[in-house]
């Protein structure tokens, strides 16, 4: 068996192969792309004189699935150079090729005897020891592996990723029989380590366990809006975040999803079940309608919901006419937005008898039904379950932790008064005074199963921060940060205030952090675990001093957060950022002078301060501008201008990376900072990072003048944004800004070359920063961004 990917194939080019290609492409694998040889020319082809002989012709199907990945949205790559990862070629011309890879992906269309066919190649081919998967949705992974040699069926399983894979954590890994256990375990390790995927291990059954139970789910939804009398908008606006859902609830989902692959889906369960499971997975009369008339969701422009200009208006079941899009409201839906914490929102909503009450009721409890029937059939475990349905549909707890959120007993009493059959396991596990599916014990996670508690085994590279500190405490706490002892000498510091924006709380956290971890520590992790890394400064607080002439306060934040970062940045010891998800402005600007950044792979990094009438004001505009001078290749064609215009350009223009590796493009990361690629492995990984750097003799940055092009750089940085102004496309207010970050990143009234330090640049940023706070123009902004979520152009 291979030890290591080094190459892979995947068989098929259509959106899901592409997709899987692209992934692969972004952790830096090669990848050959196939797909079949067009029976005949297009118009382009006939243009060109090509004929069905032509290479280009002949590989046309790949290559364009390959040009495509280029335009998708969301993008399936990274950066988009990652496409030059990615080969093309055809299944006619290119088998005898799978003799270089070390696993090889089918994704052909979902037919059993093409698949047979495919592997039949495939096994011709292949060579000895390299793993061979499928990514069907449904097909029995045990029937495409009929017929073939035993070197493949011992390296063969299913390998079913979600839609689109860059984004979709979850990885469902099916074995045959005759799946090797190495081959299996490997497969699973190299999912979690190297793809960054949630992998769950699933049976042979008919789609698997997320579509399986996810399916259901849609398909009760869809029976209980239309024997309630619900409109689709009131069903969707309550079955999203309200109950831990994504924002796409259940009808955006499935004009997302599209109607006619989620008929598919449900089809194939219903060709393979029997009884009330047949019943409930017959696609209903409204969908087929839908199908027929076209309406199959986001891609035909019409589905569940339709777009008229910026109007989005609901499809009304009965009528099939589009009309204003409702929301629903009820006592015990004010009640849960009151509540704090999803337990308490699902309670309120659950147990009341008001109409709310009656659609979760008549949603859930099918589905908690449903997914305990399924034990055993589908997955071994509860978690495999609960992981699958959080990872693949993104749910914010599992079946079986709702169900603990509601109440076992009370539930269980619940569906027993209303005729619902209850599995008998469940009802056992009641009877021996087991009230929960999961317990913890010392800060250690069970789960029940066959009668008993099991630990809940987790891979040591995932750190689970609330976990973490019911263990082992922490050491200093304020309303913004804590201190946490990370274990092997390494502390880390946790933002935790309201969008993990920057207050002075934050500010004097950094500061004692900095100064104990220098005394007692190898070194300092900042990171966290909330929704992103951190929104930049607390813009309300700003935006009150502003408005109350308090400049004098908002000069002291900003000088102590440029002090602050001029500490992380001198610290003696290593200070390893973890920024992923939205890391904005002042979240940039703690990343930048960091000793070393440890980035997830989706991490949208940018300074952003522009957005609200301001420029960075920590010291983010001498950060990026240093570390891109740092990166310029030193010699005879060495251009200082040509830094100052590319730092220039990215604050003006406000530009976000949208990926880590493109923030490495951006310069917000160097080469020589890391990218993980699985978002749970992040803080582990930031870890190790602290620990590698220690042990090699960490030693901070020399403090050095920086060189800066001065009055005549500034006068070429501000000849675009005077052209811009001229022809009306920024207004008056943005020049000014443009100004402003024009005399700082140049330095100030200096000649060309001369070198500068570090703190007159501060000094230049704060003189900027304050100077806008003050702009009536400025305030205007902030508050138009807090209230609405968008920049004002004004």
């Amino acid at each position: 068996m291979i030890q290591r990917i080094k190459r892979a194939a995947v068989l098929g080019s259509g959106v899901m192969g592409s997709g899987i290609a692209a992934h692969l492409a972004n952790i830096g694998i090669p990848v050959l792309l196939l797909d079949i040889v067009p029976r005949e020319l297009n118009e382009d082809e006939i243009k060109k004189g090509l004929t069905l002989e032509d290479k280009a012709v002949r590989n046309r199907i790949a290559t364009v699935s390959a040009q495509k990945l280029l335009k998708q949205k969301p993008a399936p790559l990274t950066d988009k150079s990652h496409l030059e990862r990615i080969e093309v070629g055809n299944f006619e011309d290119d088998m005898h090729r799978l003799s270089e890879v070390d696993w090889v992906i089918e994704v052909v269309v979902e037919n059993l005897a093409i698949k047979q066919k495919v592997f039949t190649e495939v096994d011709k081919h292949r060579k000895l020891g390299s793993i061979i998967s499928s990514n069907t949705s449904g097909i029995s992974v045990e029937a495409m592996a009929e017929g073939r040699s035993e070197d493949f069926r011992k390296h063969f399983l299913g390998t079913h990723f979600f839609n689109p894979p860059r984004y979709l954590k979850l990885l469902e890994v099916i074995p045959t029989k005759d799946t090797a256990a190495e081959v299996l375990a490997f497969v699973k390790k190299y999912g979690e380590d190297v793809l960054g995927k949630g992998v769950v291990e699933a049976k042979d059954t008919p789609n698997f366990i997320a579509n399986r139970i996810g399916t259901y789910g849609l398909l009760v939804t869809v029976q209980e809006m239309l024997k309630g009398g619900y409109s689709v908008g009131e069903v969707d606006s309550i079955t999203g975040p309200l109950i831990g859902r994504p924002k796409s609830a259940t009808f955006r989902t499935l004009d997302v999803v599209g109607l006619d692959t989620f008929a598919h889906v449900a089809k194939n369960v219903y060709d393979q079940v029997d009884g009330k499971e047949k019943e409930v997975f017959e696609v209903p009369a409204l969908l087929k309608k839908m199908l027929d008339n076209g309406w199959i969701g986001s891609k035909s422009g019409q589905g569940f919901y339709k777009k008229e200009g910026k109007t989005i208006l609901e499809l009304n079941p009965e009528t099939l006419e589009y009309e204003e899009k409702k929301k629903l409201k009820s006592a015990s839906i004010e009640m849960a937005k009151q509540a704090k914490g999803l337990q308490n929102k699902l309670k309120a909503l659950i147990y009341s008898d008001d109409r709310a009450g009656e659609l979760l009721r008549g949603i859930t409890i099918p589905t908690l039904v449903y997914s305990a029937e399924l034990l055993g059939e589908i997955a071994d475990d509860i978690v495999a379950i609960d992981q699958a349905m959080k990872w693949g549909f993104g749910w914010e707890i599992g079946p079986f932790e709702l169900w603990d959120a509601i109440g076992i007993g009370k539930s269980v009493e619940l569906m027993e008064q209303s005729g619902i059959e209850v599995p008998a396991w469940v009802k056992e596990m009641l009877s021996k005074g087991n009230e929960t599916f999961y317990r913890k014990e010392n800060g250690v996670l069970f789960f029940y199963n066959n009668g008993e508690y099991r630990q809940v085994i987790q891979n040591p590279k995932v750190i689970n921060l609330k976990t973490y500190k019911e263990i082992n405490g922490v050491i200093k706490k304020n309303s913004g940060a804590s201190f946490i002892d990370l274990g092997d000498g390494v502390a880390l510091l946790e933002f935790h205030s309201q969008s993990n924006a920057i207050g002075l709380d934050i500010i004097q956290m950094i500061n004692f952090a900095i100064d104990e971890v220098e005394q007692n520590y190898k070194g300092l992790v900042i990171g966290n675990q909330g929704k992103n890394f951190c929104v930049g400064a607390n813009l309300g607080m700003i935006l009150m001093e502003a408005q109350d002439d308090n400049i004098f306060e908002i000069d002291m934040v900003v000088r102590h957060f440029q002090q602050a970062m001029m500490k992380i940045k001198y610290s003696e010891k290593p200070v390893v950022a973890a920024p992923f998800g939205m890391t904005l402005g002042g979240g940039a600007e703690i990343c930048l002078p960091a000793s070393s950044i440890q980035a997830s792979s989706e991490t949208y990094m940018g300074l952003v301060e522009v957005g609200v009438g301001l420029i960075p004001g920590g010291g983010g505009n001498k950060e990026l501008y240093i570390k891109q001078l740092n990166n310029m290749p030193k010699g005879s064609d060495f251009d200082l201008q040509a830094v100052a215009n590319k730092v220039f350009e990215t604050i003006a223009m406000a530009k976000v990376s949208t990926s880590a590796a493109e923030a490495r493009k951006n310069q917000f990361l160097n080469n020589d900072d890391h990218i993980s690629m699985n978002g749970d492995h992040l803080l582990y990984d930031a870890k190790q990072r602290v620990i590698s750097l220690y042990d090699n003799g960490y030693q901070p940055p020399v403090r050095k003048k920086v060189p800066v092009v001065g009055e005549t750089g500034y006068a070429t940085l501000l000849l675009g944004a005077q052209s811009m102004h001229l022809s009306g496309y920024i207004s008056e207010h943005d020049l000014k800004i443009a100004k402003k970050l024009a005399f700082v990143i140049a330095g100030g009234k200096v000649p060309f070359g001369t070198e500068v330090d570090e703190q007159y640049l501060l000094d230049l940023e704060k003189q900027a920063f304050l100077s806008l706070v003050a702009e009536a123009k400025s305030q205007q902004r902030m508050q138009h961004m807090l209230i609405k979520g968008k920049p004002l152009r004004n």
